[in-house]
């Protein structure tokens, strides 16, 4: 007889993570004003917790692309991972912090067409490379390139989708709460 096994996964906090986690943990604070659930959940493994927060902080940093740009990608990563929890986070994040106009979020968040040409071209490749594990078609690459991208921005897109597939699927394991802050934008397929 198979047993499905309930997750349970304690957050971890500043206080009861380990080291490298708890310095996450408070540089998130700071950043952020809150410590979103996710993270909590997270540091019970510092590999993923180091490896998503390096990765991410490198994206926001290094990877070609506006603010606004990036959350196109991330929340475009998360509509095809079906992720309610990303979905619901960087809608807030687009609406407060990266000022992504509210009619490009929320055709994300319905899957219908976002009228911004560019932000259309870079929604539509970070989709299909999600949805085609990595294998765009030439014409993928072709409609991207021909908005306006270039090959690395290509790049930049593959980092995206490296990112967001560690909290997708850490989300969809451990089913993490949406935290208070986001709740005005939950999110369901």
């Amino acid at each position: 007889m198979n047993v499905t096994k309930t997750m349970v996964l304690e957050p971890k906090t500043i206080e009861n993570a380990d080291t490298i986690s708890s310095q996450i943990l408070q540089t998130t604070q700071k950043k952020l004003g809150l410590i979103p659930n996710m993270y909590l959940g997270m540091a019970n493994n510092t590999a993923l917790l180091d490896g998503y927060a390096y990765a991410y902080n490198s994206f926001r940093a290094n990877s070609g692309f506006s603010p606004q740009e990036q959350e196109v990608i991330f929340l475009s990563i998360a509509y095809e991972n079906e992720c309610d929890y990303c979905m619901a986070a960087h809608s807030f994040v687009g609406d407060n912090m990266t000022k992504v106009p509210t009619e490009v979020t929320n055709a994300i968040r319905n899957n219908t067409e976002i009228t911004h040409k560019k932000f259309k071209a870079l929604s539509l490749f970070s989709r299909a490379v999600t949805l085609k594990r990595g294998m765009p078609s030439e014409t993928d690459i072709n409609d991207f390139i021909n908005a306006g991208y270039t090959e690395n921005h290509i790049l930049g897109v593959i980092a995206g989708v490296g990112i967001k597939t560690m909290s997708n699927y850490f989300n969809h394991i451990f089913k993490t709460p949406v935290d208070a802050a986001f709740k005005s934008r939950i999110w369901k397929k």
